[in-house]
Protein backbone atom coordinates (compact mmCIF):
# COMPACT_ATOMS: atom_id res chain seq x y z
CA UNK A 1 0.00 0.00 0.00
CA UNK A 2 1.28 3.50 -0.80
CA UNK A 3 0.06 7.06 -0.44
CA UNK A 4 1.26 10.48 -1.52
CA UNK A 5 2.38 12.57 1.41
CA UNK A 6 4.21 15.88 1.18
CA UNK A 7 5.36 15.23 -2.36
CA UNK A 8 6.74 11.81 -1.46
CA UNK A 9 5.57 8.31 -2.18
CA UNK A 10 5.36 6.48 1.15
CA UNK A 11 5.46 2.69 1.09
CA UNK A 12 3.51 1.95 4.22
CA UNK A 13 4.05 -1.78 4.25
CA UNK A 14 7.78 -1.41 4.86
CA UNK A 15 7.84 1.97 6.48
CA UNK A 16 10.04 3.62 3.86
CA UNK A 17 9.80 6.90 1.99
CA UNK A 18 11.48 7.62 -1.31
CA UNK A 19 11.92 11.04 -2.84
CA UNK A 20 10.38 11.45 -6.28
CA UNK A 21 12.70 14.29 -7.25
CA UNK A 22 14.30 13.69 -10.63
CA UNK A 23 18.04 13.97 -11.40
CA UNK A 24 19.00 12.88 -7.87
CA UNK A 25 19.96 9.59 -6.34
CA UNK A 26 16.92 8.04 -4.66
CA UNK A 27 17.36 8.35 -0.91
CA UNK A 28 15.50 6.71 1.90
CA UNK A 29 14.03 9.18 4.37
CA UNK A 30 12.92 6.69 7.02
CA UNK A 31 15.02 3.82 8.25
CA UNK A 32 14.05 0.34 9.35
CA UNK A 33 17.06 0.07 11.65
CA UNK A 34 20.82 0.22 11.31
CA UNK A 35 22.83 2.75 9.37
CA UNK A 36 21.27 3.85 6.09
CA UNK A 37 23.81 4.75 3.38
CA UNK A 38 21.65 3.93 0.35
CA UNK A 39 22.31 6.23 -2.59
CA UNK A 40 25.30 7.99 -1.01
CA UNK A 41 28.46 8.73 -2.98
CA UNK A 42 31.76 7.52 -1.51
CA UNK A 43 34.36 10.07 -2.62
CA UNK A 44 36.19 10.85 0.63
CA UNK A 45 35.97 9.90 4.31
CA UNK A 46 35.52 13.60 4.96
CA UNK A 47 31.85 13.07 4.03
CA UNK A 48 31.31 10.19 6.50
CA UNK A 49 30.94 10.47 10.27
CA UNK A 50 32.22 8.08 12.92
CA UNK A 51 29.15 5.85 13.09
CA UNK A 52 28.96 5.55 9.29
CA UNK A 53 32.63 4.57 8.98
CA UNK A 54 32.22 2.08 11.80
CA UNK A 55 29.17 0.57 10.10
CA UNK A 56 31.15 0.05 6.88
CA UNK A 57 33.95 -1.61 8.87
CA UNK A 58 31.45 -3.75 10.77
CA UNK A 59 29.92 -4.84 7.46
CA UNK A 60 33.36 -5.70 6.08
CA UNK A 61 34.15 -7.82 9.14
CA UNK A 62 30.76 -9.50 8.92
CA UNK A 63 31.13 -10.32 5.22
CA UNK A 64 34.64 -11.68 5.78
CA UNK A 65 33.26 -14.04 8.42
CA UNK A 66 30.27 -15.11 6.34
CA UNK A 67 32.18 -15.78 3.12
CA UNK A 68 35.67 -16.77 4.24
CA UNK A 69 35.11 -18.54 7.55
CA UNK A 70 31.54 -19.83 7.23
CA UNK A 71 31.70 -20.49 3.46
CA UNK A 72 28.21 -19.02 3.00
CA UNK A 73 26.57 -18.43 -0.35
CA UNK A 74 25.12 -14.97 0.11
CA UNK A 75 24.10 -13.03 -3.02
CA UNK A 76 22.10 -9.93 -2.08
CA UNK A 77 23.08 -8.05 -5.25
CA UNK A 78 21.82 -10.47 -7.90
CA UNK A 79 20.86 -8.43 -10.96
CA UNK A 80 23.01 -5.45 -9.93
CA UNK A 81 26.02 -4.19 -11.87
CA UNK A 82 28.97 -1.89 -11.32
CA UNK A 83 30.89 0.03 -13.98
CA UNK A 84 34.59 0.30 -13.12
CA UNK A 85 36.36 3.25 -14.76
CA UNK A 86 40.16 2.98 -14.62
CA UNK A 87 42.23 5.92 -15.80
CA UNK A 88 45.00 4.40 -13.65
CA UNK A 89 45.78 0.68 -13.58
CA UNK A 90 45.54 -1.25 -10.32
CA UNK A 91 45.84 -4.87 -9.26
CA UNK A 92 44.08 -4.66 -5.88
CA UNK A 93 41.29 -2.24 -6.79
CA UNK A 94 40.28 -4.19 -9.89
CA UNK A 95 40.52 -7.65 -8.34
CA UNK A 96 38.79 -6.69 -5.10
CA UNK A 97 35.89 -4.99 -6.89
CA UNK A 98 35.35 -7.63 -9.56
CA UNK A 99 35.60 -10.64 -7.26
CA UNK A 100 33.70 -8.86 -4.50
CA UNK A 101 30.77 -7.94 -6.73
CA UNK A 102 30.70 -11.49 -8.05
CA UNK A 103 30.48 -12.92 -4.52
CA UNK A 104 27.60 -10.55 -3.79
CA UNK A 105 25.80 -11.89 -6.86
CA UNK A 106 26.30 -8.89 -9.14
CA UNK A 107 28.29 -8.19 -12.29
CA UNK A 108 31.29 -5.90 -12.79
CA UNK A 109 32.20 -4.22 -16.09
CA UNK A 110 35.78 -2.99 -16.53
CA UNK A 111 36.30 0.20 -18.53
CA UNK A 112 39.97 0.98 -19.13
CA UNK A 113 41.55 3.95 -20.91
CA UNK A 114 40.87 2.30 -24.29
CA UNK A 115 37.18 1.85 -23.43
CA UNK A 116 36.23 5.23 -22.01
CA UNK A 117 37.90 8.64 -22.18
CA UNK A 118 36.34 10.75 -19.46
CA UNK A 119 35.91 14.31 -20.57
CA UNK A 120 37.60 13.70 -23.94
CA UNK A 121 35.32 11.94 -26.43
CA UNK A 122 32.36 12.52 -24.15
CA UNK A 123 31.82 15.03 -21.38
CA UNK A 124 31.83 13.89 -17.77
CA UNK A 125 28.22 15.00 -17.52
CA UNK A 126 27.16 12.85 -20.48
CA UNK A 127 29.21 9.88 -19.28
CA UNK A 128 27.57 10.08 -15.86
CA UNK A 129 24.09 10.12 -17.37
CA UNK A 130 24.79 7.13 -19.64
CA UNK A 131 26.39 5.06 -16.90
CA UNK A 132 23.52 5.86 -14.55
CA UNK A 133 21.03 4.34 -16.98
CA UNK A 134 22.99 1.13 -17.52
CA UNK A 135 24.52 0.30 -14.14
CA UNK A 136 23.59 0.51 -10.47
CA UNK A 137 26.86 1.91 -9.12
CA UNK A 138 30.08 3.32 -10.59
CA UNK A 139 33.63 3.00 -9.29
CA UNK A 140 36.09 5.45 -10.82
CA UNK A 141 39.86 5.39 -10.39
CA UNK A 142 40.98 8.73 -11.76
CA UNK A 143 43.62 11.43 -11.60
CA UNK A 144 41.62 14.46 -10.52
CA UNK A 145 39.26 14.55 -7.54
CA UNK A 146 37.29 17.09 -9.56
CA UNK A 147 36.42 14.34 -12.06
CA UNK A 148 34.81 12.31 -9.28
CA UNK A 149 32.91 15.36 -8.07
CA UNK A 150 31.71 16.09 -11.61
CA UNK A 151 30.55 12.51 -12.09
CA UNK A 152 28.70 12.55 -8.77
CA UNK A 153 27.03 15.83 -9.65
CA UNK A 154 25.27 14.34 -12.67
CA UNK A 155 25.02 10.67 -11.71
CA UNK A 156 21.78 9.22 -10.40
CA UNK A 157 23.61 6.17 -9.02
CA UNK A 158 26.32 6.10 -6.32
CA UNK A 159 29.86 7.00 -7.35
CA UNK A 160 32.70 5.27 -5.48
CA UNK A 161 36.24 6.61 -5.51
CA UNK A 162 38.73 3.95 -6.53
CA UNK A 163 41.43 6.59 -5.98
CA UNK A 164 42.19 10.13 -7.06
CA UNK A 165 45.28 12.29 -6.67
CA UNK A 166 43.66 13.78 -3.56
CA UNK A 167 42.12 10.82 -1.69
CA UNK A 168 42.09 7.02 -1.50
CA UNK A 169 39.24 6.22 0.94
CA UNK A 170 38.84 2.53 0.04
CA UNK A 171 42.46 1.89 1.00
CA UNK A 172 42.03 3.49 4.40
CA UNK A 173 38.94 1.40 5.16
CA UNK A 174 41.04 -1.72 4.47
CA UNK A 175 43.81 -0.35 6.68
CA UNK A 176 41.37 0.35 9.51
CA UNK A 177 39.91 -3.15 9.23
CA UNK A 178 43.43 -4.61 9.41
CA UNK A 179 44.29 -2.52 12.47
CA UNK A 180 41.08 -3.52 14.23
CA UNK A 181 41.74 -7.19 13.53
CA UNK A 182 45.32 -6.96 14.79
CA UNK A 183 44.89 -4.79 17.88
CA UNK A 184 41.26 -5.57 18.77
CA UNK A 185 40.29 -1.89 18.63
CA UNK A 186 41.17 1.39 16.94
CA UNK A 187 40.61 4.06 19.57
CA UNK A 188 43.84 5.10 21.23
CA UNK A 189 46.20 3.78 18.56
CA UNK A 190 49.09 5.99 17.50
CA UNK A 191 50.03 5.84 13.82
CA UNK A 192 53.15 7.12 12.07
CA UNK A 193 53.22 8.01 8.39
CA UNK A 194 56.67 8.15 6.78
CA UNK A 195 56.87 9.35 3.18
CA UNK A 196 55.00 11.43 0.63
CA UNK A 197 52.14 13.75 1.62
CA UNK A 198 49.87 11.99 -0.85
CA UNK A 199 46.30 10.78 -1.32
CA UNK A 200 46.68 7.90 1.14
CA UNK A 201 47.82 10.03 4.07
CA UNK A 202 45.11 12.58 3.14
CA UNK A 203 42.54 9.86 3.73
CA UNK A 204 44.18 8.89 7.03
CA UNK A 205 43.84 12.53 8.05
CA UNK A 206 40.11 12.43 7.29
CA UNK A 207 39.55 9.14 9.11
CA UNK A 208 41.91 8.78 12.09
CA UNK A 209 40.50 11.61 14.25
CA UNK A 210 36.93 10.36 13.79
CA UNK A 211 37.89 6.93 15.14
CA UNK A 212 40.07 8.20 17.99
CA UNK A 213 43.54 7.58 16.55
CA UNK A 214 46.57 9.86 16.80
CA UNK A 215 48.71 10.47 13.71
CA UNK A 216 52.33 11.56 13.26
CA UNK A 217 53.41 12.51 9.74
CA UNK A 218 56.99 12.78 8.48
CA UNK A 219 57.44 14.16 4.97
CA UNK A 220 60.48 15.63 3.17
CA UNK A 221 60.49 19.33 2.36
CA UNK A 222 58.41 19.96 -0.73
CA UNK A 223 56.23 16.87 -0.20
CA UNK A 224 53.84 18.14 2.47
CA UNK A 225 50.18 17.24 2.69
CA UNK A 226 47.71 19.50 0.90
CA UNK A 227 47.12 22.69 2.97
CA UNK A 228 43.30 22.45 2.72
CA UNK A 229 43.33 18.81 3.80
CA UNK A 230 45.58 19.75 6.71
CA UNK A 231 43.20 22.55 7.68
CA UNK A 232 40.24 20.15 7.64
CA UNK A 233 42.22 17.62 9.67
CA UNK A 234 43.12 20.20 12.31
CA UNK A 235 39.40 20.89 12.76
CA UNK A 236 38.66 17.16 13.14
CA UNK A 237 41.47 16.75 15.67
CA UNK A 238 40.11 19.60 17.79
CA UNK A 239 36.64 18.07 17.70
CA UNK A 240 37.86 14.57 18.61
CA UNK A 241 40.55 15.38 21.14
CA UNK A 242 43.14 13.32 19.27
CA UNK A 243 46.59 14.51 18.23
CA UNK A 244 48.30 15.18 14.91
CA UNK A 245 51.95 16.11 14.49
CA UNK A 246 54.05 17.01 11.46
CA UNK A 247 57.83 16.67 11.21
CA UNK A 248 60.73 16.24 8.77
CA UNK A 249 62.32 13.57 10.98
CA UNK A 250 61.04 10.01 10.39
CA UNK A 251 62.59 8.74 13.63
CA UNK A 252 60.73 11.42 15.58
CA UNK A 253 57.48 10.47 13.86
CA UNK A 254 57.71 6.74 14.62
CA UNK A 255 58.90 7.05 18.22
CA UNK A 256 56.60 5.04 20.50
CA UNK A 257 53.92 4.48 17.86
CA UNK A 258 51.82 1.36 17.27
CA UNK A 259 51.88 1.43 13.49
CA UNK A 260 54.45 2.56 10.91
CA UNK A 261 53.03 3.21 7.44
CA UNK A 262 54.60 4.17 4.15
CA UNK A 263 53.65 4.18 0.48
CA UNK A 264 55.32 4.39 -2.88
CA UNK A 265 57.46 7.47 -3.37
CA UNK A 266 56.75 7.54 -7.09
CA UNK A 267 53.06 7.37 -7.92
CA UNK A 268 51.59 6.78 -11.37
CA UNK A 269 52.24 9.82 -13.53
CA UNK A 270 55.36 10.81 -11.56
CA UNK A 271 57.81 8.48 -13.32
CA UNK A 272 59.73 11.41 -14.87
CA UNK A 273 60.50 12.63 -11.35
CA UNK A 274 61.81 9.28 -10.12
CA UNK A 275 65.50 10.19 -9.76
CA UNK A 276 64.73 13.44 -7.97
CA UNK A 277 62.18 11.81 -5.68
CA UNK A 278 64.47 8.96 -4.68
CA UNK A 279 67.13 11.55 -3.78
CA UNK A 280 64.67 13.75 -1.88
CA UNK A 281 63.38 10.78 0.15
CA UNK A 282 66.82 9.64 1.32
CA UNK A 283 66.51 8.68 4.99
CA UNK A 284 62.80 7.82 4.73
CA UNK A 285 63.24 4.11 4.04
CA UNK A 286 61.52 2.09 6.76
CA UNK A 287 64.23 -0.10 8.25
CA UNK A 288 64.67 -2.45 11.19
CA UNK A 289 66.23 0.44 13.10
CA UNK A 290 63.20 2.65 12.43
CA UNK A 291 60.81 -0.08 13.56
CA UNK A 292 62.88 -0.50 16.73
CA UNK A 293 62.22 3.16 17.54
CA UNK A 294 58.47 2.49 17.40
CA UNK A 295 56.56 0.69 20.13
CA UNK A 296 57.61 -2.87 21.05
CA UNK A 297 54.54 -4.33 19.36
CA UNK A 298 54.43 -1.93 16.39
CA UNK A 299 53.40 -3.28 13.00
CA UNK A 300 54.27 -2.20 9.47
CA UNK A 301 51.77 -1.34 6.70
CA UNK A 302 52.11 -0.53 3.00
CA UNK A 303 49.23 -0.35 0.51
CA UNK A 304 51.34 -1.77 -2.36
CA UNK A 305 52.88 -1.96 -4.86
CA UNK A 306 56.12 -1.70 -2.88
CA UNK A 307 59.58 -0.74 -4.10
CA UNK A 308 62.77 -1.64 -2.24
CA UNK A 309 63.86 1.93 -1.62
CA UNK A 310 60.71 2.51 0.48
CA UNK A 311 61.13 -0.35 2.98
CA UNK A 312 63.80 -2.96 3.60
CA UNK A 313 63.11 -6.63 2.88
CA UNK A 314 63.80 -7.31 6.54
CA UNK A 315 60.77 -5.21 7.54
CA UNK A 316 58.50 -5.87 4.57
CA UNK A 317 58.67 -9.66 4.84
CA UNK A 318 58.72 -9.83 8.64
CA UNK A 319 55.92 -12.31 9.36
CA UNK A 320 55.39 -10.97 12.89
CA UNK A 321 55.37 -7.23 12.24
CA UNK A 322 54.35 -6.77 8.60
CA UNK A 323 50.60 -7.03 7.87
CA UNK A 324 50.76 -6.02 4.21
CA UNK A 325 49.10 -9.19 2.86
CA UNK A 326 46.22 -9.04 5.33
CA UNK A 327 45.91 -5.35 4.45
CA UNK A 328 45.73 -6.18 0.73
CA UNK A 329 43.09 -8.87 1.26
CA UNK A 330 40.92 -6.50 3.26
CA UNK A 331 40.58 -4.29 0.20
CA UNK A 332 38.10 -6.92 -0.99
CA UNK A 333 35.91 -7.03 2.12
CA UNK A 334 35.80 -3.26 2.50
CA UNK A 335 34.85 -2.50 -1.11
CA UNK A 336 32.17 -5.16 -0.80
CA UNK A 337 30.90 -3.40 2.31
CA UNK A 338 30.74 -0.08 0.48
CA UNK A 339 28.97 -1.48 -2.60
CA UNK A 340 26.44 -3.37 -0.50
CA UNK A 341 25.58 -0.49 1.83
CA UNK A 342 25.23 2.05 -0.98
CA UNK A 343 22.79 -0.23 -2.81
CA UNK A 344 20.73 -1.62 0.05
CA UNK A 345 20.46 -1.36 3.80
CA UNK A 346 22.50 -4.05 5.52
CA UNK A 347 22.51 -5.10 9.15
CA UNK A 348 25.46 -7.42 9.94
CA UNK A 349 24.67 -10.78 11.52
CA UNK A 350 27.73 -10.94 13.76
CA UNK A 351 28.49 -8.78 16.83
CA UNK A 352 29.95 -5.36 16.18
CA UNK A 353 33.74 -5.26 16.66
CA UNK A 354 35.23 -2.93 19.25
CA UNK A 355 36.33 0.31 17.65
Amino acid sequence: MSIMQGGKLCLLQVGKCFSLASNTVIKRCASTGGTDLIGRHFLTLKDYNQSEIEHLLWTASDLKTRYKENKEVFQPLIGKSIAMIFQKRSTRTRLSTETGMSLLGGHAVFLGPDDIHLGVNESLQDSAKVLSRMTDVVLARVYGQSDLEELSKYSTVPIISGLSDMYHPLQILADFQTLQEHFGQLKGLKLAWVGDGNNVVHSFLMGCPKLGMDLNIATPKGYDVDPKVKEDAVTLVKQSGTSMNFTRDPMEAVAGTDVVITDTWISMGQEAESKKRIKDFMGYEVTKEMMAAAGPHAIFMHCLPRHKEEVSDEVFYDEKRSVVWQEAENRKWTVMAVMLNLLQQYMPLHPKPTF
